[in-house]
């Protein structure tokens, strides 16, 4: 979720509520051996020293029998541990199966059955969450006996488990996607419900629920100066000028380092998940601090889960008191720091006064439509040829580059297969210029591009090679 550049998603990719799977047990049981297996990378940190992982890590798996899921990696749940240190991640733990839809408990096989494993156990059956209960470090078939050994915790789910080794891992997350089925007629409706579903992120105290508020023609969120005091994502419904829209508050996201009790740290998966239903994202920024790593960073995650944008920059009323920031002052923040999001249209408003707020909805509907814009085929090989004819594949192997037709495969975002020869012979830069040409040529202003370069079928091969 953190890549920066706009990137493919696979074909057939929705992006419509990952379940949220809890990885959970006591310290140094391999949980996050675990993540990283299922999410294809090293990202979480593993030692032998207990206590490693202190703050929940979310990240978004490969793609498991069709769909994403929203991983959350904890530390040790320790029921009643004696340091703070031990405290403070019991608590992030908590949070998590709070937030979770699957609670995975990780055991380790070779241990056997402890006191604390125990203790955890109850205390995730009190919980109202599926638990399934994986038994790790069990390397050999041989091994898979020690299962036996935990039956005793009351959990129905079981399963051998080798993290470090990929063992057991494929039976585990089919079980977690029997828990969460695909719902075709929600996400049917989802697609087709007719409204504009946006989403209001940013960092805490920036005044999402401000505009919020304003838009919708009443104080039905609460506002205060202390940040963090939205803490949950609320739905209000409203109407402009016969189009239907959802605005969805989100809680303010905030650095990991900062995260300091339970509450504030799940809003994050919160807003994760907020955007994930929504077509449309607002991002405010600080008009009087302007665009902060966090703020690229949130930016970000709205490119890779393939939602338009529309960028606020807020409290200007402020900024214009400031003769030494005005709007080429901003840009020129935008250009350094927030390069990854050039394509997004800029508003700069006051939520307080109201000033420029008008123009929100409107802004919206445009993207909105942008998002959702579509290209005939002939269309789209139209601009292949045109491109080619200005700017070649630049040519980094022996084999030259041949791209030979391209398709739009679906919307929100706009997709696009071009096949050709060789994929792995088409280099970034050359993806980025058909990017920006499409952009030159058709607009979509505020959403993202994705551009997959798939392989022609030669003959005599039985299917595409994609």
């Amino acid at each position: 979720m953190g890549a920066w550049a706009e990137r493919v998603a696979p074909p057939g990719y929705t992006g419509i509520m990952l379940p949220v799977v809890a990885i959970v047990g006591r310290p140094n049981v391999g949980k996050s051996t675990f993540f990283n297996r299922l999410i294809g990378e090293r990202r979480a940190i593993v030692h032998d020293r207990p206590g490693v992982t202190r703050d929940r890590h979310y990240e978004t798996t490969k793609r498991w029998g069709g769909r994403e899921i929203l991983l959350v990696d904890t530390g040790g749940l320790e029921p009643d541990p004696d340091t703070d240190l031990f405290k403070s991640m019991r608590v992030q733990a908590l949070a998590a199966v709070e937030e979770a839809d699957v609670v995975v408990l990780i055991v380790d096989g070779r241990a056997g059955v402890t006191p604390l494993d125990r203790e955890v156990a109850e205390l995730l059956r009190r919980s109202d969450r599926p638990v399934l209960l994986a038994v790790n470090k069990l390397d050999t078939g041989r091994q898979e006996y020690h299962v036996h050994d935990f039956h005793g915790l009351g959990l129905q789910d079981v399963f051998a488990l080798s993290a470090e080794h990929g063992r057991g891992v494929g039976e585990i997350m089919d079980r977690v996607l029997e828990l969460f089925p695909m719902d075709e007629s929600v996400q049917e409706e989802e697609e087709d419900s007719g409204e504009v579903r946006i989403a209001v992120i940013g960092r805490p105290n920036i005044g999402k629920s401000t505009l919020v508020n304003g838009l919708i023609g009443e104080d039905r969120h609460v506002v205060d100066d202390a940040p963090g005091t939205t803490m949950d994502a609320v739905d209000s419904p409203l109407e402009h000028n016969g189009d239907r829209f959802l605005l969805v508050d989100t809680a303010g996201v905030r650095r990991r380092s900062r995260i300091h009790d339970d509450v504030e740290g799940f809003a994050v998966s919160r807003a994760v998940r907020s955007i994930e239903r929504c077509h449309v994202t607002l991002l405010m920024i600080d008009g009087t601090e302007g665009p902060t790593e966090q703020d690229a960073r949130l930016g970000a995650l709205v490119v890779s889960r393939g939602r338009a944008l529309v960028i606020l920059v807020n409290k200007w009323d402020l900024v214009k008191q400031d003769q030494e920031r005005h709007v080429g002052v901003v840009k020129e923040e935008f250009e350094r720091k927030l390069p990854h999001l050039s394509w997004a249209p800029v508003l700069y408003i006051s939520a307080l006064t109201g000033k420029g707020t008008h123009r929100v909805l409107d802004e919206v509907r445009r993207v909105y439509a942008q998002f959702d814009t579509r290209i005939s085929t002939a269309d789209c090989n139209r601009f292949l040829e045109s491109a080619l004819a200005t700017h070649s594949p630049p040519q980094k192997q022996s084999r030259p580059v041949r791209l030979n037709y391209m398709s739009q495969v679906r919307v929100r975002p706009p997709t696009f297969n071009i096949w050709c020869n060789t994929p792995e012979g088409v280099i970034d830069s050359y993806k980025r210029f058909l990017t920006n040409r499409l952009r030159d040529t058709y607009g979509f202003e505020g959403t993202p591009l994705r551009l997959f370069f798939l392989q022609k079928r030669r003959a005599g091969d039985g299917a595409e090679d994609g």
